[in-house]
């Protein structure tokens, strides 16, 4: 007698990785992204074109540029902190309100001073919204998706170092620096509303007490160490790029817009890159320690291409190599520092971060500046791709080490 067999139903597999948070949670955060590039960029580049119409000595100019970036370097990582303690859309929303308030008053004047004190409060405002937008897109994203969320991020954070000169310069062409001062307060009004609004409040986490051994292992763990090393590296070179490639082309004899377009070009490859790398990177097929090695090496041969060849189409080929380094390497850095930080220091480990990357964005424009005036702008270049390799052969060896 034969027995028949039972029918088994197939059954399809269901995907067991939790949903994405929603574009209304992230839109608040891609907007605070924004307001800190453009905030940085335009005010940078409106000093530097209208520094004659202002009477501005060199040093003068010097001290309100580093102004912003002073800020962040010393209070990033303690706002970082403190949106441990608190939860990071307080301190998101008061950074943003604090941003808007430090525009308003750059509106009242365009002396020296009260352009010093405008932008010495924007970088303090900037150092409270930054670190802690970034904590918040990482805990939001969670470590299987946090590539492709901080792509969006930076993606969005690029365009404003893009639009910053542009907008800004029509800005202060229109009503001059009142009118820029204005529509940056006006900006990060609205997104400090938004965040209020569409970003939703992440739950405080209880901290275990660290002893100042512990706190010192955490810092110099390679998973720390090596994503920051890379971020202030690409950081640097993005600095350096932003001002000495259109100084190349005023050299080279290329008008006005065709040098803005250096940097323009630059932006909009790290805008795109961005975004695709980070999903490559949440489905397994780019490790961190190959791409952000791949990334920091693409960035070397394009500092290094106009030290040697210094001619218009290596100036558009260098744009197009550093910034598709730093779409490789920005988000994977992030993303690396997210998957191996626990949700409960995520502002801390952000804010330490974006210090290094501060750190980069002043020295490299420095280490260029210093050599240069010694020998020549090429040694410089030089110098800075010879350190930027050296970074990209530390971070695909010791992170692939500490991958395995």
């Amino acid at each position: 007698m034969k027995i028949p067999q039972r029918r088994t139903k197939r059954v399809e597999a269901v995907p067991t990785t939790a949903p994405g948070p929603s574009a209304r949670a992230l839109a608040p955060l891609y907007a605070a992204g924004f307001t800190t590039a453009f905030g940085a960029h335009s005010i940078a580049a409106g000093l530097g074109a209208d520094s004659g119409g202002l009477g501005l000595e060199l040093l003068t100019f010097g001290v309100l540029l580093a102004l912003y970036d002073a800020a962040e370097v010393i209070l990033k990582p303690v706002f970082g902190s403190l949106s441990d303690r608190i939860g990071a859309k307080p301190v998101i929303m008061a950074g943003l309100a604090g941003f808007a308030l430090a525009s308003w008053v750059g509106t009242t004047s365009a002396t020296p001073l009260v352009l010093g004190l405008a932008r010495l409060g924007q970088g303090a405002a900037a150092s409270a919204f930054s670190p802690a937008s970034s904590a918040a897109v990482a805990r939001l994203a969670g470590p299987a998706a946090a590539g492709t969320y901080f792509g969006k991020y930076g993606s969005w954070k690029s365009l404003g170092y893009v639009l910053g000169p542009l907008l800004g310069a029509g800005l202060i062409w229109a009503g001059g620096f009142p009118a820029l001062f204005l529509s940056m307060a006006i900006l990060s009004a609205l997104a400090a509303v938004w965040v209020w609004i569409a970003m939703p409040a992440l739950p405080v986490l209880p901290r275990p007490r660290y002893t100042v051994a512990e706190l010192v292992r955490q810092s110099t763990r390679r998973s720390f160490l090596v994503p920051t090393l890379a971020l202030a590296g690409a950081t640097g070179a993005l600095g350096v790029a932003v001002g000495f490639l259109p100084l190349l082309g005023s050299s080279l004899h290329l008008t006005v817009f065709a040098s803005m377009a250096v940097v323009a070009l630059l932006a909009l490859c790290s805008t795109l890159t961005q975004p695709v790398v980070g999903r490559l990177r949440d489905q397994g097929r780019l490790p961190a320690s190959a791409g952000m090695g791949l990334g920091l090496a693409m960035i070397a041969a394009g500092v290094a291409l106009p030290a040697v060849l210094p001619l218009a189409v290596t100036l558009y080929l260098a744009a197009v190599a550093i910034g598709c380094g730093v779409g490789l390497t920005t988000p994977l850095g992030f993303a690396h520092l997210a998957g191996t930080t626990p949700p409960e220091r995520m502002g801390r480990t952000m804010g330490a971060a974006e210090m290094g990357r501060e750190i980069g964005d002043a020295g490299g424009p420095l280490i260029v500046g210093a050599i240069a005036t010694v020998c020549s702008l090429a040694a410089g270049l030089g110098t800075l791709a010879l350190l930027t390799a050296g970074a990209a052969v530390l971070s695909a060896t010791l992170l692939h080490s500490d991958q395995r």
